[in-house]
C-alpha cells in the first residue's frame, strides 16, 4: 500500500506531465521533488512532505483544492493553499504582483502550522538556488524576464519570507542557505551572522500580569524590575531589532523612552525586555481613577508637544510618516475607488514636510508612568511628520474605533468609551492650548480624514470581509468623499 508521499508524487507527475520550468526548461516535476527533498532535511512529517510535492498544483495545473483535500487530507490542502496566490483574472500580472505577494505573506505570517513555514522556506530556497545560478550568468539582465522587473521588489519579497520564518527555523540548514543566496544576489541584505546558528534566551510569561495591549504586541510585568513586550506572531526579528534601534535614536534626542536591553523568545514569538521599576501604563491609571482623566490628558499633551518640537537631522534616517499614510490609501481606499484614492492623495500632499518627530502610535497604552514621569515603550513607528498625523491617531484610538462598537475601545484601552472621548477632548484642548470650539472642530475634522483612510486599510488587511466590514467601509468612503470636497488643506 502506498504512503501519502508516494501517492502525492504519482498524482503530481501525472498533472505536471509535459510542463517545464520557466527559464530553465527542465521538467516541472523536478521543482516539487527538490522542495520535498529540502523539507526532508527539516521533518519526516508525511503531510508536510506531500504538501511540498503538491504546492504548485493549484497555480500550474487544473488540479483543485477540493481534490487535494479529498485525496490527501485537510491539513495537506491547507498547507498547499498557503502558497497559492490570488489569481485576479483579467488583470495584468505585473500590476497585481505586489498585491499578490503582500496577501500571500499575510497568510504566512498568520499561520500557526509549522508545516506552512517549512513549505515556504523550502520553496523559496529552491527558487533562490535557481535564481542565484541564472543571476551568476546574466547579472541584472535577469530581471527583464519577470513580470516584476524591479530587483528590489524581489529582494523585499524573499527577505520578508526569511524574516517571518526566522524564529522557528533559523537553526535549519535550509534557512542558512536561503540567507546566503539572498546575500549573493542582493549583497548586504542580511548580516552574515544570520547564516549561523543562533539561540535566543527563552522566557515564559506564565502567571505574568498583562499591563497593556497594542497593535504590535502585549506588555507584561515579568518581575518587580522588568517588563517584557511580546510581539504578535506576524512580527519578525527585523521588526523588533528596528524598533529597538529607533528607540535608541529617540532617547539620544531627548525623548523619554525605555530602552530594551535584549531580544528574547517567548514561545513561538519574539519579545523585548525593558527595565521599568514600579511602572504601569497611563491606561491603567485612567482605568483606576477615571475622575483624573484630565490630569493624564494634560501630561500626555505635554509629552506630545515635546515629541513634535524635536527636530532631527537627515542622517538620523527616520522614516517619513506621510509615506505610511499613502500606503494606507494604496492598500485600502484604492481597492474601492481609484478616483477617490487620487483625491485622498492630493489632500495628503498638502501636509507640510517637516523634520520634527511624531511617535506614530501615541496612546495611553504605550506610555508608562514611573515615579511621576512618562516613558514611551512602543517606538516602532516613530518617524518625521506633521502633528496632524499624530492627532489623527489619537482620534482613531479614542473615538473612531468605537463609533460602530464602543466595546472595541473599551477592550483596547481598559476604560469606558465615554472616558476615552473625554480623554481625547481634554488632550486636544491642552495640546492646542485653546477653548475655541471652532478651532477644535477644525483640527478634529482634518484628523478624522486620516482616520477613515486608516480604518479602510485595516479592514482590508483581513483575508475575508464580512457584510459588517463592507458596511463600515461604505460609511468611511462616504465620509472621505465629503471631506475631500470640503477640505483644502490638512495643515493647521
Amino acid at each position: 500500500m502506498m504512503n501519502l508521499l508516494e501517492e502525492s508524487i504519482i498524482y503530481a507527475t501525472v498533472l505536471y506531465q509535459g510542463k517545464v520550468r520557466k527559464f530553465t526548461g527542465v521538467p516541472f516535476i523536478l521543482h516539487p521533488m527538490e522542495v520535498a527533498q529540502i523539507l526532508s532535511t527539516m521533518t519526516d512529517d508525511q503531510e508536510i512532505l506531500a504538501a511540498g510535492i503538491l504546492h504548485d498544483i493549484l497555480e500550474e495545473t487544473d488540479g483543485t483544492l477540493a481534490e487535494i483535500e479529498q485525496r490527501f487530507g485537510k491539513r495537506v490542502a491547507l498547507i498547499v493553499a498557503s502558497e497559492s496566490e490570488n489569481d485576479y483574472p483579467g488583470k495584468d500580472k505585473a500590476t497585481t504582483w505586489k498585491r499578490r505577494k503582500e496577501e500571500s505573506l499575510k497568510v504566512l505570517k498568520n499561520s500557526t502550522d509549522i508545516g506552512v513555514q517549512m513549505l515556504w522556506l523550502a520553496d523559496k530556497l529552491a527558487n533562490m538556488r535557481s535564481l542565484a545560478g541564472i543571476y551568476s550568468e546574466m547579472g541584472e539582465e535577469l530581471w527583464k524576464l519577470f513580470h516584476q522587473t524591479d530587483p528590489e521588489e524581489h529582494c523585499w519579497y524573499y527577505s520578508s519570507v526569511a524574516e517571518i520564518v526566522e524564529l522557528q527555523l533559523n537553526k535549519t540548514g535550509a534557512f542558512k542557505e536561503l540567507i546566503k543566496h539572498i546575500n549573493f544576489v542582493w549583497p548586504g541584505t542580511f548580516d552574515r551572522e544570520k547564516a549561523r546558528y543562533k539561540k535566543y534566551k527563552e522566557v515564559s510569561i506564565d502567571g505574568c500580569k498583562l499591563l497593556g495591549r497594542g497593535a504590535k504586541g502585549d506588555v507584561y510585568r515579568y518581575d518587580d524590575e522588568l517588563i517584557v513586550k511580546v510581539y504578535n506572531s506576524n512580527n519578525t526579528y527585523h521588526d523588533v531589532e528596528q524598533e529597538i534601534a529607533l528607540s535608541r535614536k529617540a532617547f539620544v534626542l531627548g525623548i523619554p523612552t525605555a530602552i530594551s536591553f535584549g531580544i528574547v523568545s517567548v514561545g513561538k514569538q519574539y519579545g523585548a525586555m525593558y527595565e521599568l521599576v514600579e511602572a504601569d501604563t497611563v491606561s491603567k491609571y485612567i482605568a483606576g481613577n477615571p475622575g483624573r482623566v484630565d490630569v493624564y490628558a494634560k501630561m500626555m499633551a505635554e509629552l506630545g508637544r515635546l515629541i513634535h518640537s524635536t527636530e532631527v537631522k537627515a542622517e538620523y534616517n527616520f522614516p517619513d510618516y506621510n509615506e505610511r499614510i499613502i500606503g494606507y490609501v494604496k492598500r485600502g481606499v484604492a481597492y474601492e475607488s481609484e478616483m477617490l484614492a487620487a483625491g485622498c492623495t492630493r489632500l495628503l500632499d498638502t501636509i507640510p514636510k517637516t523634520n520634527t518627530l511624531v511617535h506614530g502610535d501615541f496612546h495611553t497604552g504605550n506610555v508608562f508612568l514611573q515615579s511621576g514621569e512618562l516613558k514611551l515603550v512602543d517606538m516602532d513607528r516613530i518617524s518625521t511628520g506633521h502633528p496632524i498625523v499624530e492627532l489623527s491617531g489619537l482620534y482613531y484610538f479614542y473615538v473612531v474605533l468605537g463609533e460602530n462598537d464602543p466595546s472595541v475601545v473599551e477592550d483596547f484601552m481598559g476604560f469606558s468609551y465615554e472616558t476615552a472621548k473625554r480623554f481625547y477632548d481634554s488632550f486636544l484642548r491642552y495640546y492646542l492650548d485653546t477653548e475655541d470650539e471652532d478651532r477644535l472642530s477644525e483640527v478634529t475634522e482634518k484628523a478624522s480624514f486620516i482616520c477613515y483612510i486608516r480604518m479602510i486599510h485595516n479592514i482590508h488587511k483581513k483575508s475575508k470581509l464580512t457584510p459588517q466590514d463592507r458596511e463600515i467601509i461604505r460609511k468611511c468612503m462616504d465620509k472621505l468623499a465629503k471631506l475631500t470636497r470640503k477640505l483644502k488643506t490638512l495643515d493647521f
